[in-house]
């Protein structure tokens, strides 16, 4: 498949991984070239941009994708089997708001918004993803209309991210979102915390890690993609579920942020993953208020390979 009909993420997403896709590639392990390794998984799938690399280059006997969002992992389930109502739902969003001039777009926003936000006390998230797929057009439209394209909830798990002012984004990808469903196909998608995935991974894995970053300073603290923050106490728990997996032979690589951008001696992942392959790999810091300060920094890829 030509990388122009590739399938690609379907989300824009803070901490997507699409700018730093090279560094990772570069950094694949070999045995996924020569067919050792038959199992995928990843524990933090967020928009999927690894997967969606990996999965369209190697062969996998089993591909697992877990995420602790609920509605994220609703929409991913409804791209797998319930795409053309999805896209006739997506489409409806499409035309009604390039049918509004900018006032009238954001009242829709809002409008969604608030419809999405209410209903979920109530909303049964086990319910089969034919049932998800009006919540998953919300959580794509959400997304393509709202500011910076965040996906930001409160601690009550309530989408918080205002209008985003866009004129005429592309709410309905239908082209991608078949390629999507047809690459999922077969594959397992689970809402869940990352140690939920240790059943399923042997010496025949590759896992792929990227968890909400560790905030590099006071004031960037975006990490709230789901209702529970990932603090310092998560990053440990994920440090020594990474040891265990390496006990076990997994192949793994983990993203994360460089403390030491803003203070040169913040050694908390170097301590943490004593003894992996610790690689500092430039980056772009995408996610803040003052554009200046959008610029190059390093981020972190550990592996143990």
């Amino acid at each position: 498949m030509t990388e122009a009909h590739a399938a690609k993420p379907f989300l824009k997403w803070a901490g997507g991984k699409g700018q730093l896709l090279d560094a990772i590639a570069a950094r694949l392990p070999e045995e996924l070239m020569d067919g050792t390794l038959t199992r995928y998984v990843e524990p933090f799938v967020g928009s999927g941009a690894v997967f969606f690399h990996v999965a369209q280059r190697f062969r996998f006997g089993d591909v697992l994708l877990l995420d602790a969002n609920e509605d994220l992992v609703i929409t991913w389930c409804a791209i797998r089997d319930a795409v053309e109502p999805l896209i006739d739902a997506l489409g409806e969003f499409q035309r009604a708001y390039m049918g509004e001039d900018e006032s009238g777009q954001e009242r829709l926003f809002y409008a969604a918004r608030d419809s999405f936000n209410r209903n979920r006390p109530q909303y049964n998230f086990q319910a089969p993803p034919q049932q998800g797929v009006e919540r998953a057009a919300q959580v794509i439209f959400l997304n393509r209309t709202c500011f910076n394209g965040l996906f930001r909830v409160n601690s009550s798990a309530l989408f918080n991210v205002p209008f985003g002012k866009y004129k005429s984004p592309r709410i309905c990808d239908a082209d991608n979102l078949r390629q999507v469903s047809k690459l999922l196909q077969g594959v397992r998608i689970e809402c869940s915390d990352f140690e939920r995935a240790s059943e399923s991974i042997d010496q025949a894995t590759f896992v792929y890690l990227d968890p909400p970053y560790r905030p590099i300073s006071r004031t960037a603290s975006f990490n709230s993609y789901a209702k529970d923050v990932f603090g310092d106490d998560a990053q440990k728990r994920l440090a020594a579920f990474c040891r265990s997996l390496d006990a076990r032979g997994a192949k793994l690589l983990l993203s994360n942020s460089d403390p030491r951008n803003e203070n040169p001696n913040d050694d908390f992942f170097d301590l943490l993953y004593g003894g992996f392959n610790i690689e500092r790999v430039p980056a772009t810091r995408c996610i803040n208020v003052n554009p200046e300060k959008r610029g190059a920094i390093n981020e972190l890829l550990v592996r143990n390979y």
